[in-house]
């Protein structure tokens, strides 16, 4: 099998090298249950505290406040499960959030209003000060867009926040590791592990210790600190603590050399008759989402799948729906030019070589369809 061409990290990190195979390698002699007993089980608890630690000192968080889970979706519940207390009147979100971020607060039957944008993809400040003025509540913006890849100005939104006496807190899934992020304005945040390189299997919700009420989302356990019950999956954890810390040493450096893909990448579109979504707006350099010249797009993924290629119509967990991108509708794109937009997203392990061969590709493909 030829080696895939992969630019669709918004979906997943490819695992850093050696790092999944050195935890579960440890694992398979260090394997106690963390909630075990024996000395065994507290050192195997332990090493998950250390987790915790690890992420405290990145973000400058309380090590109390992180609370491991399963998935990125999960630990959105968890958010807006810890956060219903606090809740009086309704929650301020984004058009940009996750679709689980949405469920979640559904679920929870906590009211929600959702604030209008533009073509810029960023949230009205006007607006998000107006509505807190006439109807004070928390506010959950994501912070980097999973599909546009915009960035929106969380330090301007915390003080906006901050001047009406409200909480902050934030979708970290597309921005954790890759761009720096403003910790301290945030009353909650979440991460996930396969973003940034780790494996699948943990993410993590951040939450004010002082707000963070007894009980998780179901009983039978007391772990996590009485947040989450169920075992923990201590390598995911593990695995993610230590991602995180290699992506942060990187970040900078790392930043330049994806500025400049995408520099290269979205010139070439436009070339070509491609619309680049939100060009203008602060983004992060490792996505591109355009809207092509073409009139069938399952053409021209086929395509570029043909030729090794992985790259994506959006949203990985709306991607096989072939629905509109509702960030592009809530921009006021038709749902014509949102059926026609690919997301091209780089990272850790994408060289030149790739990029080379993915922008002679993107032309052929194109040439062939139009």
């Amino acid at each position: 099998m030829k080696r895939i061409k992969y630019f669709d990290y918004n979906a997943t990190h490819p695992p850093i090298p050696g790092l999944l195979s050195r935890v579960y390698s440890e694992y398979e002699e260090d394997f106690f249950n963390p909630s075990g007993p024996t000395r065994f089980s507290l050192a195997r608890q332990g090493k998950i505290e250390e987790s915790r630690k690890i992420l405290s000192q990145l973000t400058g968080k309380d090590a109390k406040g992180f609370v491991f889970a399963s998935s990125g979706t999960e630990a959105n519940y968890l958010l807006a499960y810890f956060l219903k207390s606090s809740v009086k009147t309704k929650v301020y979100l984004s058009p940009f959030e996750h679709a689980s971020v949405y469920a979640a607060f559904h679920s929870l039957e906590i009211p929600t209003s959702v604030l209008h944008t533009d073509k810029s993809g960023l949230i009205s400040l006007a607006e998000l000060d107006s509505v807190l003025k006439e109807e004070p509540g928390p506010v959950c913006i994501i912070h980097a867009g999973n599909e546009t890849g915009v960035v929106q100005p969380l330090e301007e939104i915390a003080i906006v926040c901050e001047n009406r006496n409200v909480s902050l807190f934030s979708d970290l899934m597309q921005s954790f590791g890759k761009i720096p992020v403003p910790f301290v304005r945030l009353t909650g945040f979440t991460f996930s592990g396969h973003k940034i390189g780790a494996g699948l299997g943990a993410s993590a919700v951040w939450f004010e210790p002082k707000l963070l009420k007894e009980g998780g989302i179901f009983g039978g356990g007391n772990q996590e600190n009485g947040h989450r019950a169920g075992t923990e999956n201590s390598p995911a954890i593990l695995s993610l603590a230590e991602a995180a810390n290699i992506q942060f040493q990187e970040m900078e450096k790392k930043a330049v050399r994806l500025e400049d893909f995408q520099r290269r990448i979205e010139s070439e579109l436009k070339g070509l008759g491609a619309e680049i979504v939100a060009e203008n707006s602060p983004r992060l350099a490792s996505t591109t989402f355009a809207i092509l010249p073409v009139e069938d797009l399952d053409f021209f993924m086929m395509g570029m799948e043909e030729k090794g290629f992985a790259l994506s119509t959006g949203s990985s967990c709306k991607s096989r729906s072939r629905e509109p991108a509702p960030s592009l509708l809530s921009m006021g794109y038709t749902k014509e030019e949102a059926l026609r937009a690919i997301r091209i997203s780089t990272g850790t392990f994408t060289s030149t070589e790739e990029v080379d061969a993915l922008l002679l590709a993107i032309r052929e493909v194109i040439s062939s369809v139009i």
